[in-house]
């Protein structure tokens, strides 16, 4: 099928069930004449059936039907019709195969795009709740430590980096992680000798630390001298002077040096991003924007206007995206929605506002309740003024806004869900779909007041693999294995998960993170860190669909296989969920966005 032209819809048509009685086990296989009649079978089971506190997602499966070969028709860009179940339980049960004289063949026209799925699992368009999507973007095309376990890999990954920069030009670059070396922090003094005329900036993994040269602090005016930000910190060694590192708020100091990046190369990294996050059978992203604590809130609605906006209009966008904004500028997205509307078109929407309560374990700034074992005075840092954020919160949802509050600390998201429930009975009684992004580490009991407040955690299963030798040295084993990723925990107090990868702390990979919260497997562990929180795959797919879905409002445009809503589906490589569940391996073989194919693997591997 081409991958030009205008997307079309995948089809199932019109047709009636009728009670036989007959199981999925009584099934045999179909004759390639009947494929087509199996096909309304097939995409019926992709409809949902929503609960208030618990979503149900039967998936699309080939061996599961007896079926050789899979076949779809395409017309527009939404499924217009699917055979809808009265109820979850009716499962593959009292349904009865019609012939395909009888309903497909007649909508078959000169127009009708058809093509094999080989009998492979299809599943609804993965959706990344939380991704920071042009900064990925910009990263793939800079310095790339992700990974890197030596000093001295990291110092010549920067030698090479800087071999082709022209003097006076900034080196960027990050995903450092110093835990994969030992927990030693970088200093300037690692890198200095060999960047003597490029003033050099790298991010930390969790993108709230980030390593300066001594030439990146003398053109920020960093000395000795400089004092720590309200809700950051400028490390220092014994004799006071930086070390290079800032945290958190104290990053602005570097930012405000660093020239922004051009609307070309923001643009491309756009087009960069969507190839790579479809590659992975992402059709939709929440971004969150290029808005860290220390950044300027301008730079996401700069990246609206400029890239978003262009690409919009342009007709380049290839992914849908839902964008986050900084909750100080909440007004500013109050008019233009009142102006344009949430939905500017198939592929852009306004989503709501974003803020910061602390920073992250790895930068030994998530607020916590007890101090860090590791270093006893302290406790984490608040970024953000608790009764500025309140007033912030009020207003954006006295307004219409979705509110997203990052809170990694137990205490950090105790404080977060305490504020959530003021705003709620100050403003009374609505659909507000509250979410907290990451809820790392909870204090006991608090994972049972999400689903009592109705409050989405947007958590990211990836990140327990490098957290967990961190949480425990930073936390204590008791404090560690207690609060940390609760994934289990939270579905049992009937919250909703939308999960996510927050690209590019982590690589965007749903398979691999839908793995993550079913196996709980940190790099070089040989058993699951807190097994008792494993999820099944039924709860993982949820989380990476419907629920995703609900957590941004677009629940009745994307997040399953049903009528009226986008064609967006991946086909995956395995032939049914058991062989899936059992090594809880796959790959995409094929990305589809509006029932056009986006991304196909053999294409890829045969150019």
């Amino acid at each position: 099928m081409s991958t030009s032209g205008a997307p079309y819809n995948l089809r199932a048509v019109e047709c009636h069930a009728t009670t036989a009685g007959i199981s999925p086990a009584a099934m045999k296989p179909l004759s390639l004449s009947a494929t087509l009649a199996a096909l309304v079978v097939i995409l019926a089971v992709g409809s949902s059936v929503y609960h208030p506190h618990f979503l149900y997602q039967p998936w699309l499966r080939g061996g599961g039907f007896g079926c050789d070969e899979w076949d779809y028709i395409h017309r527009r860009r939404r499924f217009l019709s699917l055979i809808q179940w009265p109820s979850a339980a009716a499962g593959f049960s009292d349904l009865e195969i019609i012939p395909p004289s009888r309903c497909i063949t007649k909508s078959i026209g000169s127009s009708t795009k058809m093509e094999n799925l080989q009998g492979k699992v299809v599943v609804p368009g993965f959706i990344d709740s939380h991704v920071h999507f042009l900064f990925g973007g910009l990263q793939m095309g800079q310095v790339q430590l992700h990974g890197v376990s030596r000093k001295e890999h990291f110092v010549n990954k920067v030698k090479e980096a800087v071999s082709n920069k022209p003097p006076g030009t900034w080196l960027q670059g990050g995903g450092w992680n110093n835990d994969l070396w030992g927990g030693e922090l970088p200093i300037a003094s690692w890198i200095d000798d060999i960047t003597p005329q490029n003033p050099v900036w790298l991010s930390r993994m969790d993108g709230h630390m980030g390593l300066a040269n001594s030439l990146a602090l003398k053109l920020a005016g960093i000395s000795n001298n400089t004092m720590d930000p309200d809700g950051g910190t400028v490390m220092r060694n014994s004799l006071g002077e930086p070390t290079g590192l800032l945290i958190d708020s104290a990053m602005k100091l570097i930012f405000s040096c660093i020239p922004e990046v051009l609307v070309e190369e923001r643009r491309e990294a756009l087009l960069r991003a969507s190839d790579h996050a479809l590659s992975k059978g992402v059709t939709t992203v929440v971004d969150m924007g290029r808005y860290f604590p220390g950044a300027s809130t301008e730079l996401s609605w700069e990246d609206f206007s400029d890239v978003y906006r262009w690409a919009n209009l342009s007709g380049k966008m290839k992914i849908r995206v839902c964008l986050f904004f900084p909750i100080e500028t909440w007004a500013r997205l109050h008019e233009l929605i009142n102006r344009v509307g949430r939905k500017l078109s198939e592929w852009l929407y306004l989503g709501g506002v974003k803020s910061f309560a602390d920073g992250s374990l790895g930068s030994s700034s998530a607020l916590l309740y007890e101090p860090y074992v590791d270093e006893p005075l302290n406790h984490g840092l608040q970024v953000t003024d608790i009764d500025k954020l309140y007033n912030l919160t009020l207003a954006s949802d006295k307004a219409g806004l979705q509110v997203a509050i990052h809170a990694i600390g137990d205490k950090s998201n105790d404080v977060i869900l305490d504020l959530y429930k003021s705003v709620a009975t100050q403003n009374g009684i609505k659909d507000r779909r509250f979410r907290i992004e990451h809820a790392q580490h909870l204090a006991p009991g608090t994972a049972t007041r999400f689903g009592e407040q109705e409050i989405f955690a947007s958590v990211q299963p990836d990140h327990l693999l490098y957290d967990a030798d961190s949480a425990i040295k930073k936390l204590g084993v008791e404090r560690a294995n207690g609060g940390s990723y609760l994934f289990k925990s939270l579905l049992a107090g009937n919250a909703q998960l939308a999960l996510g990868s927050d690209w590019p702390v982590v690589e965007i990979n749903p398979l691999r993170s839908i793995k993550s919260s079913m196996r709980r497997m940190p790099r070089g562990w040989g058993n699951a860190w807190i097994s008792s929180e494993c999820i099944d795959l039924n709860d993982a797919l949820n989380g990476y669909t419907i629920s995703a879905a609900r957590s941004c409002f677009l629940d009745e445009e994307i997040g399953s296989l049903s009528p009226g809503k986008m064609a967006d589906f991946v086909v995956l490589s395995v032939d049914s969920w058991d062989e899936f569940a059992a090594e809880v391996c796959a790959s995409v073989e094929a990305t589809y966005v509006g029932g056009l194919r986006a991304y196909a693997r053999d294409l890829i591997e045969d150019s």
